[in-house]
């Protein structure tokens, strides 16, 4: 199983490029983990349509195969706790389907890729800002397999 994630936002602050990098280095090999930005689509101030958040739908939908299980991070999502994802990525990957997770853009996914998605996870009752959200992905997935294979990172 390979895993990826879509992102919304092109340029991020160094400290994000730097957190998620570390953690993403920590992951395994034979995942092939890997982050495929989408620019992000200019917004006039007071345009409230929702065309750039559809927009940058079709964009995230043009990358995603038909066939990959997708998981699409939104705060309306549910939560799960470490031991929970660590079972829930268990059995994502004992499906043998590519695992994508989708970050939005500044308005959020459209409705067409949250129809799309197998899941919506939602990584706090906190707005994030979305480089914190690609940072606490990359961890909380490290932290998941590590609790699979008994690493001790977790300690809880």
């Amino acid at each position: 199983m390979h895993i990826r994630l879509v992102a919304v936002g092109d340029r991020q602050p160094s400290w994000v490029d730097e957190a998620f990098s570390a953690y993403a280095g920590r992951l395994p090999r034979e995942w092939q983990f890997r982050l495929d930005s989408v620019a992000t689509v200019k917004r006039s101030k007071n345009d409230r349509s929702g065309n750039a958040r559809d927009a940058e739908g079709e964009r995230i939908l043009s990358r995603l195969a038909d066939d990959e299980q997708v998981v699409l991070l939104d705060e309306r999502g549910r939560q799960l706790d470490s031991k929970s994802l660590a079972t829930r990525l268990r059995g994502w990957q004992s499906d043998g389907r590519d695992l994508c997770f989708i970050v939005g853009g500044p308005d959020g996914a459209s409705d067409a890729v949250k129809q799309r998605a197998d899941f919506t996870w939602s990584l706090s009752d906190l707005t994030l800002p979305h480089g914190l959200a690609r940072v606490l992905l990359a961890e909380q997935l490290y932290r998941a397999w590590s609790l699979q294979v008994g690493h001790p990172y977790h300690r809880a």
